[in-house]
C-alpha cells in the first residue's frame, strides 16, 4: 500500500509539470493566429498565476477539510478541463477564460503535495518527485514540437496533453483510499528519513529528536479525520514575523520568476533575437526542461552526501555559468548548452528549499511556510515574466540574458540571508535544536 501511494504521488508530480511549458513553446505561433502582441503571453500567465496564488493561500484550509488525495485528484481534473478549453480556443479571450481553472487547479495541489512529501519522505524522494515534474514539463514541449513539425495546428498539442491529464485524473480518483495510511507507516518512514538525513550531514545528527518529533506530529495530524481543525492557521502577518520567512519568500519569488521567465521567453528570444526557426526553438526549450529533469534525478543521489543548502548554492553557480554563455559573441551557437546548464543548475533549488523548510522553521510552521512559499513563487511568476514581455516589446528580446542574471543574483542574496536568520533563530530555541520545535 505504501509503495503504491508513492507511485501515485509520482504520477501527481508528472501531471503538475505536463502543461507548464506548452504555452512558451507554442506562443511564437499562437500570438500570430490571435493577432495580438507577443507580450500578451504574459497576460495569460498573469491569470494562471492569480488563480494559483488564491488557491495556494487557501491550501492549508482545503487540505484539512478534504485531504491531500482529494485535492490532488480534483486539481488534476480542473487542469485537464482547462487544457481541453485551450485546445478549442480560437480567440485570445477564450484562452484567458480557460486560464482561470488552470490556475485554480495548480495552486492548492502544489502546496499540499510539497508539504506532504517534506514531512513524510526523505530528501532524495523530494528530488526524484520533482524530477517527475520535470519529466512532465519536458514531455509537454516535445508533444507540441512534434505536432508543429508535422504541420498540424498548435491546438492538437493541447488536446493530446488534456487527454493525458484526464487519464491521470481518473487514476488518482481510483486511488483515493491509498491516502488513508496506517499511522505506523509514518513511524517507519520517519526513521528512514532521520537515518538518511543524519548520514547526509553532521548537523542533523544533533537534531535527531527534532526530526522524530516532526514525524510524530505529522502522524498525529494525518490520523485526525478530515474537517477537524488540527492547528490554528497562521495569518500572513504572523508568517512574516517568523525569522527568515521574508528572506525565504524573496528567494522563492526570485527563483521561480527565473525558472518561468526562461521557460516562457527562451523560445521567443531564440526566434526574435537569434533568428532561429520556431520548431527548433520549441525543441530547445524542451531540452531546458530536460536539464531540470535529469538534474533532479542526479540530485536525489547527491542528497546522500551534501546538505540542502550546498545543493542550492552549487546549482546557482551552474545557472550563473549557463546565463553567462548567452552574453558571449557566440550566443546563437551556445544557446543549447546554455539552456541545458541553466536547467541542470535549477534542478536542486526548488526541492532542496522545500524539503529543508520543516528543519529550518520547525514543523509547527512548515505548513504555513510552504503555503507562503508557493504563493510567493506564483507572485514571482505573475509579475516578472510579463514584465520581461513588456521590456522585450519596448526595447529588445536581447535583454533576456541580462534579466535572467538579475533574477539569479537576487535569489542568491535572499537565500543566503535566510540561512543567516534561521541559523540565529535555531540557536535561540530551547535545547538549541535538540528539543521539539517551539509551539
Amino acid at each position: 500500500m505504501f509503495s503504491i501511494l508513492l507511485f501515485m504521488i509520482y504520477l501527481a508530480f508528472v501531471s503538475l509539470g505536463l502543461p507548464d511549458a506548452l504555452l512558451g513553446s507554442a506562443w511564437p505561433i499562437m500570438y500570430q493566429e490571435f493577432a495580438v502582441p507577443v507580450s500578451y503571453s504574459g497576460t495569460v500567465f498573469m491569470i494562471i498565476c492569480g488563480g494559483t496564488i488564491l488557491s495556494s493561500l487557501n491550501s492549508e484550509k482545503l487540505n484539512r477539510r478534504f485531504g491531500t488525495g482529494k485535492i490532488t485528484a480534483i486539481s488534476v481534473l480542473l487542469t485537464a478541463i482547462a487544457l481541453f478549453g485551450f485546445s478549442i480556443s480560437h480567440s485570445f479571450l477564450m484562452l484567458c477564460l480557460f486560464a482561470i481553472p488552470y490556475g485554480l487547479g495548480a495552486g492548492s495541489v502544489d502546496a499540499a503535495l510539497n508539504h506532504y512529501v517534506a514531512l513524510h519522505y526523505s530528501s532524495r524522494h523530494m528530488s526524484w518527485l520533482h524530477c517527475m515534474w520535470g519529466l512532465g514539463a519536458s514531455v509537454g514541449p516535445y508533444i507540441m514540437g512534434f505536432v508543429l513539425q508535422r504541420g498540424e495546428p498548435w491546438n492538437r498539442g493541447y488536446l493530446i496533453v488534456s487527454i493525458i491529464q484526464f487519464t491521470l485524473a481518473i487514476i488518482l480518483f481510483c486511488s483515493l483510499s491509498l491516502w488513508k495510511k496506517n499511522p505506523e507507516e509514518f513511524k517507519e518512514n520517519a526513521a528512514n528519513t532521520a537515518k538518511q538525513k543524519n548520514s547526509q550531514q553532521n548537523e542533523f545528527r544533533q537534531n535527531e529528536s527534532q526530526l522524530e518529533s516532526c514525524s510524530e506530529e505529522a502522524k498525529k495530524q494525518e490520523a485526525l479525520p478530515s474537517g477537524v481543525s488540527k492547528q490554528k492557521a497562521l495569518s500572513l502577518k504572523e508568517i512574516f514575523a517568523i525569522p527568515g520567512a521574508k528572506e525565504c519568500m524573496a528567494s522563492f519569488y526570485s527563483y521561480c520568476a527565473l525558472e518561468q521567465t526562461v521557460g516562457l521567453w527562451a523560445g521567443s528570444f531564440m526566434v526574435l533575437a537569434l533568428g532561429m526557426e520556431e520548431n527548433l526553438a520549441a525543441s530547445f526549450v524542451a531540452l531546458y526542461y530536460f536539464g531540470i529533469t535529469f538534474g533532479r534525478f542526479l540530485s536525489g543521489f547527491f542528497t546522500m552526501k551534501w546538505k540542502d543548502e550546498q545543493l542550492v548554492l552549487g546549482g546557482s553557480a551552474i545557472v550563473f555559468f549557463g546565463i553567462f554563455l548567452l552574453f558571449t559573441p557566440w550566443s546563437k551557437a551556445m544557446v543549447l548548452p546554455a539552456l541545458i546548464l541553466i536547467g541542470l543548475g535549477c534542478a536542486p533549488v526548488y526541492p532542496s528549499v522545500i524539503h529543508s523548510t520543516p528543519y529550518n522553521f520547525g514543523v509547527e510552521h512548515s505548513s504555513a511556510l510552504i503555503g507562503a512559499q508557493m504563493a510567493s513563487a506564483y507572485v514571482g511568476t505573475l509579475i516578472m515574466p510579463p514584465l520581461f514581455g513588456v521590456l522585450g516589446r519596448s526595447f529588445s528580446m536581447k535583454l533576456f540574458p541580462y534579466y535572467s542574471m538579475f533574477l539569479l543574483l537576487l535569489m542568491i542574496f535572499a537565500y543566503r540571508r535566510m540561512l543567516q536568520e534561521t541559523k540565529k533563530a535555531k540557536q535561540l530555541r530551547p535545547g538549541n535544536g535538540n528539543s521539539k520545535p517551539v509551539q
